[in-house]
């Protein structure tokens, strides 16, 4: 199925049963509220939708805010182009296969697209007019990106950027924009903060899901995401030259901010529930961003996504693309008999990683558990990375620790690496530490395979083997799955 933007990439999902219409849930709180405990009550009753929330009390009808749209493995193949029906790691194969090494195809320059239905400047612009939800009682202020996708430019390389970094509502025109250290818009802030320049920036918030799932991705240093995004497709996106800041924007969006930051120009920002469970980074002084032209369709729909304690807020798509992306890293790193990789929604998905291998030799489980911690997928706030025997379905936490208080001795299985990259973002990050922005963290790579020098000789599972399997179940399948 494919789709060019948000309002097609609905009419697909709702062809499948999995779109849902609220109407009358209030911006402060309810949504916010809503949506987690529709996530939170999906496994008791198995159903599973996108949740589109319109006649938001205080707001025109039309104006609407979009949620949980990427929690089901079939809105993420749509998303991506992949058969629906897939198992989660079906799908991370599936993924690998087709996107490992996508071609990369740049944006499509256009003269005009829907986003510009309606064009807003100066003291007509008021940020207000949209129904900008508050997501958790202890949040700092409203949050208009948290699905969003911020576009900013290298201005010594040249190259664009799509980040997903949060961006909270000031007043009708100026937003806060928090960016945690080593991300790539970071990168960029910082470079055109030490010209002594402004620092450009076109932020989506509402779009196809294709582009939060490129922007919320680690993609490689000075790759654009549109051109990751196009190569996905099979076609360029169509973007716009930004009339205030000369950057790509998306055509087809929803709703566009285009403003710039100064230097030391900053307000209060946060605190904002985040992935990992926590309200771990604070508030804080950062850059306010002066808005100086919105864009916007027709009833516009903005994008949103509200952090939860693990596991519960932990989005699919995070899980599976960040999976697919760790395991094409170490393929291209030369690590063999890689049979499974799944980073856990207990883990937020970064803390929590598991990696299936078939051992071929001596230190095998090691070098594939350290290049997992370390490559670029998996570099980002990680703790745990388990190494686990090919029999262990990773995606199975159950399995997982059962390898792990089975296969594997404290005393000899555990490497530890030091000063790794973290995030103010991480709960582990001490007062003091936080205080001088030391963000490192420890990290974890436990060896749960057999061990390789005594691997056969290891005692046998208890297990029904498949032969045994299939011969009973052609005798007693209709009463086993009666």
């Amino acid at each position: 199925m494919s789709h060019k933007d948000l309002r097609e990439w609905l009419n697909g999902v709702d062809e499948i049963g999995e779109l849902k219409q609220i109407d009358g849930a209030d911006w402060d709180l309810e949504i916010g509220a809503v949506s987690q405990l529709a996530e939170i009550n999906k496994s008791a009753n198995g159903k599973d939708h996108a949740l589109l929330f319109d006649n938001v009390p205080g707001f025109r009808p039309g104006h609407r805010v979009l949620t949980n749209y990427l929690t089901s493995v079939n809105r993420f193949a749509i998303t991506v182009n992949l058969p629906i029906g897939l198992g989660k790691q079906d799908c991370v194969e599936a993924w690998m296969k087709k996107y490992a090494n996508p071609p990369c195809i740049k944006p499509k320059y256009v003269a005009a697209g829907p986003v510009m239905e309606n064009v807003r400047q100066g003291n007509d612009i008021n940020l207000l007019e949209f129904p900008v939800p508050k997501w958790y009682e202890k949040d700092g202020g409203r949050y208009i990106g948290t699905g969003c996708a911020n576009i900013t430019i290298d201005p010594e390389e040249g190259w664009v950027n799509l980040g997903t970094y949060r961006v909270m509502l000031v007043d009708k025109n100026h937003v806060s924009l928090y960016i945690s250290p080593g991300h790539h818009g970071r990168i960029h802030r910082d470079k055109w903060f030490k010209q002594g320049r402004p620092f450009p920036v076109a932020i989506s918030v509402g779009h196809d899901p294709l582009l939060y799932v490129v922007a919320s991705s680690a993609q490689p240093y000075g790759l654009s995401e549109y051109e990751v995004a196009g190569g996905i497709k099979g076609e360029p996106i169509e973007v716009i030259k930004g009339p205030v800041t000369g950057l790509p924007i998306p055509a087809r969006s929803e709703i566009i901010l285009e403003g710039e930051c100064v230097e030391g120009n900053t307000v209060p920002e946060g605190p904002f529930g985040e992935w990992t469970g926590y309200y771990a980074s604070g508030a804080r002084q950062e850059p306010l961003v002066t808005v100086k032209a919105v864009y916007h369709r027709n009833n516009p729909i903005i994008t949103g996504f509200s952090g939860l304690r693990a596991p519960k807020g932990v989005h699919l798509e995070v899980q599976i693309i960040r999976s697919a992306l760790l395991r094409a890293e170490m393929e291209t790193a030369g690590v063999p008999g890689i049979t499974g990789v799944w980073c856990h929604k207990e883990g937020g998905p970064s803390l929590l990683t598991a990696v299936s291998i078939r051992q071929l030799y001596p230190g095998h489980a090691r070098q594939a558990g350290h290049l997992a911690a370390s490559c670029r997928a998996g570099a980002y706030c990680g703790r745990y990375t388990i190494v686990v025997d090919d029999d262990i379905d990773v995606t199975d936490l159950s399995q997982v620790m059962w390898a792990v208080v089975t296969r594997s001795d404290p005393d000899k299985a555990n490497d530890v690496i030091k000063r790794a990259w973290s995030t103010p973002l991480d709960p582990m990050i001490s007062p003091d530490d936080r205080a001088s922005n030391r963000y490192f963290n420890s990290r974890v790579v436990i060896d749960a395979c057999r061990p390789y020098e005594w691997r056969d000789k290891f005692p046998p599972v208890v297990e029904i083997s498949k032969r045994l399997e299939r011969k009973m179940m052609k005798k007693w399948g209709k009463i086993i799955q009666g």
